[in-house]
């Protein structure tokens, strides 16, 4: 009997119904381990309408999980050759899951996909996932998901999996543990102990169910592994031998399989164990009836047993033919097979790769990389290459550099200068991607050297252009515009588009502050190459540097346009650093916008993501660092040593110039060394190609020094022109029409009377009370009176009357979370979010939520 699960079945119902008219839904059932997700489930399908079409998959408990292994499971009961599709899109993952969307919307009838315990799925499950989420809402389709609540990597990731599906197209539904009401009733029915098994269970239904089956209700067990440990050892000694040997198989086990493991597969034992409710017989299958009861009794089992079994499971499994590479691999890693660890990892790891599973790939090859001592050196070499590579595309810089020194070492000592000066290249780009831009150009110089005394081919043409990016990024403009034409020239004559599109990358975007419209014609042929030719990560550099050039150029638009099609394109490929470093321009943007509260919460779901490098972060921390710097917020500082730390391994000028422009800032409010920005200042003019580059820094220069020369204000930007020419009410209407109100008022405050009360009424509304107090002090000393005190400030921690989850709420505020990730983060509703975000608003008599937390900090309630 399924108790206290209406509600969730009645919104799935209704989701379901939604489908059928439709509009598609991802609903996510949550829960601990035990909670009762599979049951609510079964119990949901069981009720479904006979005209639905239900497809069921689940992700397994694998020591590395089998990349896209639950699509290939809905796959076979759709009938679809999945494997076939796979070659015919040439492992594509966005042409792949559009065939399977097609595959699974029938516009006659709805369609439910199960797919169980995402915890365990591999990142393209994930993708998969996220693809078909962000295109439900016009399907027939349901996508029912189940996953843990625990704080797991892997429930990290499906809470940011899930995060990138539109808010209207994915629900999660809670799964709470039982009642004691609903536990006593069962414990009734059955005649029990309902109040010693709820004391024990805590009201978890799979350890209700289990104490409930319990022989012994005087002495109940503690947990429910030895609940099930109990039933288990009440079984006869071959059925008990049967249950150990299904316990090596994650999910469920092949009849066919039992046989090549156990000797013999007796319809008895088998039958023995499903009686006593240990296993469930799924006809071709037999199964657990939870994750928890398999790991249970496979614990139990001796580590000789456990590798006997494994090894019997590995060659039942290779005898059959057809098994998926990922479960020879786990069984053998299991068994402590060395030799088909070694020959089946690596082969995992390309098909992980082929899919986008890059995760994946990464143990597959560390897998693989333990066992390869006894490798010939040239295999080796390229193993610990393509590791590199793997861990380079998921953000694991210094696996990347260690692994690719290794390859290098080899490639030496074997004499191939060819592999070898390929290796520096790598170590150059993966150098820079770790923020030391030192041995960036090390490296990348050592490549060309070595390259150049050999046959020109498409390694030395990399070199070339790996070189012209790192000029590119330093603004050495004439040394990017020369190595990117040597690049595109070799490139061409070698039939190379892929470098080709990165050279032409770095020359458009050098040539945006000498030719801007060639630069932004060959920005645009490099992101058409690469979206043509699916050279993902070139695309996402095109869509990042199209999105800088419209930043730099003040072209918000622009800037918006390609920042939302390049961070949906990386989402949609998995590309999450490319994806992390646009989020940071675009918090950036949001600042200029005046949406203070998006940018910040944009700004950290970038930094408050553990694997991004300190130069994916970059962008994200300027945007935090100013926000925090303009509300008054202390907890700027460590945003602004980690800058410096990153600036300290290479002042590039693309990082120098923020830094400085936010100690300028800091300065000009009185909380920063004033010389100390002025001498940054002077570090980046000195390092400016072009005076355009320099034109913000000039302006807040002329801020702290008022009788200073602008110098030559060519090629800057109108606003900053017209600020550094005094023409302050062109430059604030400037900045209006681009819609920059921070600037605006900025330029409003060095102003007459009305433009100052103007530029203070800004800055009030953003919640920018250091920079309205800064503004009020020059109006006193301009003998200005009757100014504005700006909202009451509360006075004391407990007059503010905040309940205790209101608290709760303001407190994630101040961290800059948005209203649904602060639903998230407390499992409350968003509309509850919002009645108790105003309800702070009101108490502490703010009009934003920056002014509250500024309120909040002043009355010392944070």
């Amino acid at each position: 009997m399924l108790l206290e699960r209406q509600t969730q079945l009645a919104q799935l119902d209704g989701f379901l119904a939604e489908a059928a008219r439709g509009r598609g839904h991802v609903a996510v059932l949550s829960g601990e381990a035990g909670a009762g997700k599979s049951a609510l489930v079964e119990a949901f399908i069981g009720a479904a309408s006979h005209g639905t079409r239900v497809f069921r998959s689940a992700c397994e408990d694998l020591s590395i999980p089998d990349p896209l292994g639950p699509l290939y499971d809905l796959a076979r009961e759709a009938q679809w050759a999945m494997p076939q599709a796979i070659d015919a899109r040439r492992g594509e993952r966005l042409p792949l899951f559009s065939d399977a969307l097609d595959v699974f919307e029938a516009r006659t009838q709805p369609t439910l996909l199960v797919i169980e315990d995402l915890h365990w799925a591999d990142d393209a499950t994930l993708d998969f996932v996220r693809f078909l989420g962000r295109r439900i809402a016009n399907t027939h389709i349901l996508l029912l998901l189940t996953a843990r609540t625990d704080r797991s990597e892997g429930q990290v990731r499906v809470r940011r999996a899930l995060g990138e599906i539109p808010a209207g197209s994915v629900a999660r539904i809670d799964v709470p543990l039982l009642s004691e009401a609903a536990v006593l009733s069962l414990a009734k029915a059955a005649g029990r102990d309902g109040e010693a098994i709820y004391r024990a269970s805590a009201g978890n239904a799979f350890f209700v169910t289990e104490l409930l089956r319990a022989e012994n209700e005087t002495a109940l067990p503690a947990s429910v592994r030895d609940a099930v440990v109990a039933r288990a050892e009440r079984l006869s000694a071959g059925a008990r031998a049967m249950l150990e040997c299904v316990s090596v198989f994650p999910r469920r086990a092949d009849a066919w399989a039992l046989t090549g493991l156990c000797g013999m597969a007796s319809a008895a034992q088998l039958a023995e164990c499903v009686s006593n409710g240990l296993l469930d017989d799924l006809g071709e299958f037999y199964a657990f009836r939870h994750e928890i009861a398999r790991r249970a009794i496979e614990t139990m089992l001796t580590p000789s047993h456990r590798r006997a079994f494994n090894q019997r499971a590995l060659a039942a499994l290779l005898e059959r033919g057809d098994i998926a590479t990922a479960r020879l691999v786990h069984h053998a890693v299991e068994a402590h097979n060395l030799e088909t660890v070694r020959e089946l990892a690596p082969v995992a790891a390309r098909e992980a790769s082929r899919v986008g599973a890059h995760r994946d790939a990464v143990g597959y090859y560390e897998v693989a990389l333990l066992q390869a001592d006894t490798l010939p050196a040239q295999e080796r070499a390229e193993l610990y290459e393509q590791y590199a590579f793997e861990c380079h595309l998921i953000g694991r810089i210094d696996e990347a550099i260690k692994a690719q020194q290794q390859a290098r070492a080899l490639q030496q000592a074997l004499g191939n200068v060819l592999r070898e000066g390929d290796s520096l290249r790598c170590l150059s780009r993966f150098a820079y991607l770790l923020g030391d831009r030192r041995d960036a150009d090390l490296f990348g110089a050592q490549a060309v050297a070595l390259l150049e005394t050999v046959p020109a081919g498409p390694e030395l043409a990399m070199a070339y252009s790996n070189l012209s990016q790192l000029a590119m990024l330093a603004e050495r403009l004439d040394e990017t515009l020369s190595l990117g034409a040597k690049a595109i020239k070799l490139a061409e004559e070698v039939d190379r588009p892929d470098i080709v599109c990165h050279a032409l990358n770095n020359v458009g975007s050098a040539e945006q502050w000498l030719r801007l419209d060639n630069g932004r014609l060959h920005l645009s042929r490099s992101l058409e190459i690469a979206l043509r030719e699916n050279f993902q990560e070139h695309a996402a550099r095109a869509f990042t540097n199209c999105a800088c050039c419209g930043m730099n150029q003040l072209d918000y638009r622009e800037a918006q346009s390609f920042l939302d099609r390049g961070i949906d394109y990386c989402v949609e490929n998995d590309l999450a650093t490319w994806r992390d470093y646009m989020h940071g321009v675009r918090a950036q943007l949001r600042l200029r916008q005046g949406c203070w509260d998006e940018a910040a919460s944009e700004a950290l779901d970038v930094i408050g993501n553990d694997q991004a490098t300190a130069l994916v972060r970059y962008p994200a921390l300027v945007a935090l660092a100013k926000l925090r710097i303009r509300r008054g917020d202390p907890s700027a500082e460590p945003l602004l040593a980690e800058m410096k730390r990153l600036l300290e391994k290479g002042a590039e000028l693309q990082r120098l110039l923020p830094f400085a422009a936010v100690i300028a800032e800091q300065a000009w409010l009185g909380e920063a060394d004033k010389d100390e920005a002025l001498r940054l200042i002077g570090l980046a003019e000195s390092m400016s190609p072009t005076r355009a580059v320099f034109a913000e820094l000039a302006a807040w220069r002329q801020m702290l020094v008022p009788d200073i020369e602008p110098g030559d204000t060519a090629g800057m930007a109108v606003p900053y022109r017209m600020l550094l020419a005094q023409d302050w009410p062109g430059a604030a209407s400037a900045w209006a029409e681009l819609d920059a109100p921070y600037e605006r008022a900025l330029a409003l405050a060095q102003g007459d009377e009305a433009a100052q009360r103007a530029a203070l009424d800004i800055f009030e509304k953003l919640g920018a009370r250091p920079v309205a107090s800064r503004v009020r002090d020059i109006m006193r000393r301009n003998g200005v009176i009757h100014i504005a005190r700006g909202p009451r400030r509360t006075t004391r921690a407990n007059g503010a009357g905040l309940t205790q989850r209101q608290m709760e709420v303001l407190q994630l505020i101040e961290r800059g979370l948005s209203n649904k990730r602060i639903a998230e983060h407390l499992a409350i509703s968003p509309k509850t979010v919002d009645h108790h975000v105003s309800a702070v608003l009101g108490k502490l008599d703010a009009i934003s939520r920056g002014e509250a937390t500024a309120a909040a900090r002043d009355s010392g309630l944070i």
